[in-house]
C-alpha cells in the first residue's frame, strides 16, 4: 500500500479509538533540541534531573527505535467542562483538570497498544513504540511539525478547534506514512492573558516556563518544602494548576471530551482540605487509586494541603 493509503487507514483506526487529533511527520533529528538544552542549562527544570539524563535520547527518535521512518502525533481531549463554583472557596482544594478522573496514562496507553496491534497485524509494520507523557520525545515539537497546533505563550500546544485541553501521545513506526504540513501560524497575537494571570510569574518570557516557579511543578514534581515566598501565591491549589489555560481565549467554547473515565470523581471536585489532612496511607491509596494524584504520594499531597490550609488561615 502507498504511504497515503496507509495513512488513511490509520486515521480511521485512530478516530475509532477516540483520538481527537492526528498527524504524521517523517523521522528526523529534533529541530528544537538546542532550545531545550539551553532551557535545561538555565536551571529552569528545577529538580527534574531526569530531563537532563534523557536529553541525548531526545535528539533523535531513532535513538529510541532505530527502524523509525515516521512519527504519528496524537491528541486526546480531556476537557470535562468548567470546574465547580466552589474552587474559589479557600477551604476546598483545587486539583488540575487532567487529574479529575482516572489516570490518563492507563487509558491512553491501552488505546496506543490497540493501535500498535493494528499497525503490525493489518498495515505490515514490524516495529512500533508509543508514549503518552512517558518517553524521551519532544512531543510538542512532533505535534507542531505534524500540524496539530502551535506553542502558546504558556508553552502548552494550542489547537484551533480544541484549545489546549488535550493530552499528547506519539507513536514511532517503521513504515512510511504520508506526512502532514507543519503548523506555521502563531495565533496568540498580542494576548498576554496567561502571563499576567500566573500568580507566581512562572511564564518568564514568550513560550518559556521557569518550572521552579510553576504551581504544577511545586505541587507535583518538587519533593522538598515549598519555598516560603511562593506559598501565599499558591492559594488552594493542591495538585497542579490550570490558571494559564483557564484564561486562554482559545479555550472558550471548545468541545468536551467523550471519554467517561475523564469525568470528575466526586472526591476530586472541590475536595475539603480538612478532610484531606486526615488521610492515612491506606485511605490515600484507596481514594486515589488509578488517579494521577497518586504521583505526588501522600506526603506530597498533604504538604500541599498544609500550604492551602495556611492560606485559608481559618480557625478550623
Amino acid at each position: 500500500m502507498s504511504p497515503g493509503t496507509l495513512k488513511s487507514l490509520l486515521r480511521e483506526k485512530v478516530s475509532a479509538l477516540g483520538f481527537d487529533l492526528f498527524g504524521v511527520v517523517p523521522v528526523s533529528r529534533s529541530k528544537t533540541i538546542e532550545i531545550y538544552k539551553a532551557w535545561l542549562k538555565k536551571g529552569y527544570a528545577g529538580s527534574m534531573e531526569y530531563l537532563e539524563r534523557h536529553s541525548e535520547l531526545k535528539e533523535d527518535p531513532r535513538n529510541l527505535l532505530p527502524e523509525t521512518l515516521s512519527l504519528v502525533a496524537l491528541g486526546f481531549n480531556y476537557n470535562t467542562g468548567d470546574p465547580s463554583q466552589e474552587v474559589q472557596d479557600p477551604s476546598r482544594g483545587r486539583i488540575s483538570r487532567y487529574a479529575w478522573g482516572d489516570d490518563y496514562h492507563e487509558i491512553i496507553q491501552s488505546k496506543l497498544k490497540a493501535l500498535e496491534y493494528y499497525l503490525c497485524n493489518e498495515l505490515n509494520a514490524a516495529h512500533t513504540r508509543s508514549f503518552v507523557d512517558s518517553g524521551p520525545v519532544l512531543e510538542r515539537e512532533v505535534a507542531q511539525r505534524a500540524g496539530l497546533g502551535w506553542f502558546g505563550k504558556h508553552s502548552n500546544l494550542i489547537n484551533v478547534e480544541n484549545g489546549s485541553w488535550f493530552f499528547l501521545a506519539e507513536m514511532l513506526v517503521d513504515v512510511e506514512l504520508k506526512p502532514d504540513e507543519p503548523f506555521t501560524r502563531v495565533d496568540c497575537g498580542t494576548c498576554v492573558s496567561c502571563i499576567e494571570a500566573c500568580p507566581t510569574r512562572a511564564i518568564i518570557s514568550d513560550r518559556t516556563i521557569d518550572a521552579r516557579l510553576c504551581i504544577s511543578y511545586l505541587t507535583i514534581e518538587h519533593k522538598g518544602a515549598i519555598p516560603l515566598e511562593l506559598r501565599s501565591k499558591m492559594g488552594n491549589h493542591i495538585f497542579g494548576c490550570d490558571i494559564c489555560q483557564e484564561v486562554c481565549p482559545w479555550n472558550k467554547d471548545v468541545p468536551e471530551s467523550i471519554e467517561p473515565r475523564f469525568r470528575p470523581r466526586t472526591e476530586n471536585d472541590s475536595a475539603d482540605l480538612t478532610e484531606l489532612m486526615k488521610l492515612d496511607q491506606v485511605s490515600f491509596n484507596k481514594r486515589f487509586s488509578k488517579s494521577p494524584v497518586k504521583r505526588s504520594k501522600r506526603r506530597g499531597l498533604l504538604r500541599n494541603v498544609a500550604v492551602a490550609l495556611g492560606n485559608w488561615a481559618h480557625a478550623d
